[in-house]
């Protein structure tokens, strides 16, 4: 896969975690800073760290297997290795500036 096929890929699985929401909060997960690391190796396996904004998120199994979902129904992706991590742990400032704006942090 070339470069530019990464990116592209890469921006589409950008794109569907947009999608993805917490139902308690009205902004995307990738928005509110969740998704720490995206990785698309050659072969199409995707390296995926995220986290929740609590350890304790009651949605937290749904909003998983939403994200595995989406991310392995992206044309490219053969598989997906998505690990939950908790360090960083995740704080409001992880959030982009449109997110703050639609909680009113801003």
């Amino acid at each position: 896969m070339t470069q530019e096929e990464k990116t592209k890929i890469e921006e589409n699985i950008v794109d569907v975690l947009k999608t993805v929401y917490d139902p308690e909060i009205p902004v995307n997960i990738y928005d509110l800073g969740m998704i720490y690391k995206i990785d698309l190796q050659d072969d199409g396996m995707l390296e995926m760290d995220m986290t929740f904004t609590s350890p304790s998120c009651p949605a937290a199994d749904f909003i998983f297997e939403d994200v595995r979902t989406k991310v392995e129904s992206v044309t490219g992706v053969t598989g997906s290795n998505i690990n939950l991590v908790f360090e960083p742990v995740w704080d409001q400032s992880m959030m982009t500036e449109e997110a703050r704006v639609e909680l009113g942090f801003e």
